[in-house]
């Protein structure tokens, strides 16, 4: 079959098609590259995580030179791999077990604590521009990105104590169940979860950061407890959905430690506020649905752009 041949060949072979589905499988193809360049737009670079590791390492070595560390790991949403771009607006967070001798349960024992691990870096890190105690763990201010030291103790019946010098109290937590229950849960989603948490955690830092990482994330293990992830744009668009009910109700602690991690949005009457913003996104998300199905491409990259703001690439 010579060469002109086979055009007309393959040319009789599409009219056999509708129209209508030869601009599916374009539209699809065009919004699938439009994401996965989205996903590669919430990354960190190689570089920056080179710098991670290298300045987590430090960290944790200058407070094991002066205190009596049992255990450190990463933790936070760097270690379960849901932090997004850029680092500058990110923190790392390192879980720092100490000696039983350092727990204070009076006398403003959280706020001390904190304040000693705090001594403990200024005298290393004395060129940082700021070290400051901040609510359950020590800060460190980098030019670059910001380090949290969270230092906790081993807790009786199991997971950990830290401390909270806001509330002048000890908080029980488990940040390894965390990531136990992220890393299995993704697992069965094919590993679609985690890149839709860091998608919908880009809306929250466009539209003003009104959740706490954490609280998105238990969020999203709620709305997709036995549903399956069949792709990105139905995914987002399910979750406003349903995260807009469920911001109403307690949104408990998977580690079975802690309480209602939404607390902070219901202590200020918020709740109605959060769920407002979560109703408006769902619709953004169906609008841009809605576009594909009638192949405008264009309308549904600029409804995904409302919601992701620069993350999402321009159509084109």
């Amino acid at each position: 079959m010579g060469v002109s041949a086979c055009h007309i060949f393959i040319f009789n072979v599409m009219i056999t098609y509708s129209i209508q589905k030869i601009l599916e499988v374009f539209v699809a193809t065009s919004i699938s590259l439009a994401i996965e360049k989205f996903k590669n737009n919430l990354q960190i670079t190689m570089l920056q995580e080179s710098t991670v590791s290298t300045r987590q390492t430090n960290v944790r070595n200058v407070i094991q030179s002066d205190m009596i560390v049992l255990d450190s790991f990463l933790t936070g949403s760097y270690r379960r791999c849901t932090l997004i771009s850029p680092l500058s607006k990110s923190d790392i967070d390192i879980f720092i077990i100490l000696d039983p001798k350092y727990f204070r349960a009076q006398n403003n024992g959280p706020a001390n604590l904190l304040d000693q691990v705090k001594r403990v870096l200024q005298k290393t890190f004395t060129k940082t521009p700021k070290i400051s105690r901040n609510g359950q763990a020590v800060t460190i201010t980098f030019t670059d990105f910001m380090v949290d030291i969270v230092p906790a103790f081993h807790r009786k019946n199991g997971g950990f104590l830290i401390p909270n010098s806001t509330r002048n109290i000890w908080i029980s937590t488990d940040p390894k169940i965390h990531v136990e229950i992220l890393t299995k849960k993704n697992q069965i989603q094919n590993g679609k979860l985690i890149p839709l948490i860091k998608m919908i955690k880009a809306w929250n830092r466009i539209h003003n950061s009104f959740f706490q990482s954490f609280h998105l994330e238990v969020l999203a293990l709620e709305v997709f407890d036995n549903i399956i992830i069949s792709d990105y744009p139905s995914g987002v668009r399910y979750f406003f959905q349903k995260a807009s009910k469920l911001v109403l109700q307690e949104n408990l602690d998977p580690s079975g430690y802690g309480g209602d991690v939404g607390s902070y949005q219901k202590e200020k009457n918020d709740e109605y506020i959060a769920q407002s913003a979560l109703q408006k996104a769902y619709i953004e998300a169906w609008y841009a649905e809605e576009s594909v199905k009638v192949n405008n491409v264009a309308k549904a990259i600029k409804h995904w752009q409302n919601l992701f703001g620069d993350y999402f690439p321009s159509y084109g």
